[in-house]
């Protein structure tokens, strides 16, 4: 039976990173299964934080095809700066013009992904029982956030994990992408029966270019022979606390080591980043490149890095190792050995780990594993077969049509009363406001 499916999520293609991938690949799937699929949601604006060209004039609603899937925009405001009150008002607004987007029958199922967290408010609006259930794709875990990075107190923590709860506990089912994700679900009051784990997926291709085309690459970026190339790509925001990787390279220079730390890629910290590691030799910052040239320099170095902020543990799953692991390149993770990427790279044998904001152990690892070519060969064939086997498009495709349609099929009387907070009647209280703006989670590419 074809199911009438809506889709409220912040991202969504062409945005190449974060988590736009998994929210079109979600659409895409439930399209190719038969079912009618509506996505509402934003304009292409991350991971540069500006509104894509060719949508900057756009204002009220676009409505787009992708393929199967219809696709409805609604306009909203981009912060410069993505870590005040600016988020707070890009995010409310997007929740509150979703809402109201949607103008055909009522759906079957509707789906909420989180961030935005207004956004799951949203989707309860539409939670009728016996004619609408509402799921929710947890991509980070906002009362997480604020706890592990101190943004807002004891106090501004509890806020958020009251709002996540009270927001949570109300859907009919939640996706954790990682089990670590399930157990603090979990603990914030959320039903295990309602819980299903699936995996975000490598949607990096394996690189099939041969060696030379590797080489010219590495040429074209300047990257030499004689130099370990340690390649941190994707996001540079808060959480990633790229600090450390600026002061390894520091260190790196004071030793004369052969190494060179490559930062690729955007985000709201690299002009701070930029302005620390000014004058470091062994450092480079890298614009985005286009998807083939980024699949190509994930290959071509010799090192893959992921680095976390020291007390990150929780909060979320670097998407990024989704794409290290088809890389087929050794990963060096600087973490906490609580965390989700810690888990990640030990199940994988796919990399080393070293605790977080430790530059000297992190360039200790980068030149050891770099210079160490069986090793280096052996670290990244195990991730490139975890890739393959643990975190395959076809498991995860399986999975979220197989939830969604149980979701259809469980559309029962609610044990809790239908009255939800929304972006209009959300709690009002300062420390309240204060959470929306810091719990959406940096993205983790």
């Amino acid at each position: 039976m074809s199911l009438s499916v809506l889709i409220l999520g912040l991202n969504y293609a062409p945005e190449p990173t974060g988590i736009a991938p998994y929210t079109t690949g979600t659409a895409r799937f439930l399209a190719d299964a038969g079912h009618d699929v509506h996505v509402v949601t934003g304009l292409p604006h991350y991971p540069h934080w500006e509104i894509a060209a060719g949508y900057r004039s756009a204002r009220g609603v676009l409505h787009e095809r992708d393929g199967n899937v219809r696709v409805t925009r609604v306009a909203h405001t981009v912060p410069a700066d993505p870590t005040g009150t600016g988020r707070i008002r890009m995010e409310a607004s997007f929740a509150s013009r979703a809402a109201r987007a949607h103008h055909g029958s009522r759906p079957d199922v509707v789906l909420a992904v989180s961030p935005a967290l207004l956004t799951v408010g949203a989707a309860l609006r539409w939670r009728v029982p016996g004619r609408t259930s509402v799921g929710v794709i947890t991509q980070d875990l906002y009362g997480r956030a604020i706890a592990e990075t101190g943004a807002l107190g004891g106090r501004g923590a509890h806020a958020a994990a009251a709002l996540e709860r009270t927001l949570l506990r109300r859907a009919d089912g939640v996706v954790a992408i990682h089990e670590s994700f399930r157990r603090s679900l979990g603990e914030l009051g959320v039903d295990d029966r309602r819980i299903t784990t699936i995996r975000n997926w490598s949607h990096v291709r394996p690189v099939r270019s041969g060696g030379e085309d590797l080489l010219a690459l590495r040429r074209r970026l300047g990257w030499r022979d004689d130099e370990v190339v340690a390649l941190h790509a994707g996001n540079m925001g808060a959480k990633q606390g790229l600090e450390n990787v600026v002061e390894a390279a520091r260190v790196a220079d004071a030793a004369g080591s052969a190494v060179r730390f490559v930062l690729l890629g955007t985000g709201n910290q690299r002009a701070r980043l930029e302005r620390l590691g000014a004058g470091i030799e062994r450092l480079q910052f890298l614009d985005p490149l286009p998807s083939a040239d980024f699949e190509l320099a994930m290959a071509a170095a010799d090192v893959l890095v992921l680095n976390e902020k020291p007390g990150v543990e929780e909060m979320c799953v670097p998407s990024k190792l989704t794409s290290y692991f088809a890389a087929g390149r050794p990963v060096v993770a600087a973490t906490s050995a609580r965390s989700a990427a810690s888990a990640e790279v030990e199940a994988s044998g796919g990399g080393v780990r070293v605790d977080a904001g430790e530059p000297e152990a992190l360039l200790g690892a980068v030149l050891r594993t770099g210079l160490d070519g069986a090793t280096a060969g052996a670290l990244g064939l195990n991730g490139q077969l975890f890739a393959r086997d643990a975190l395959s498009e076809a498991a995860a495709r399986t999975a979220y049509v197989d939830w969604v349609e149980s979701l259809a099929e469980a559309r029962t009387a609610p044990r809790w009363p239908l009255r939800v907070p929304t972006p209009r009647t959300a709690p009002e209280s300062a420390a309240a406001r204060g959470t929306v703006s810091r719990l959406v989670a940096e993205d983790a590419s």
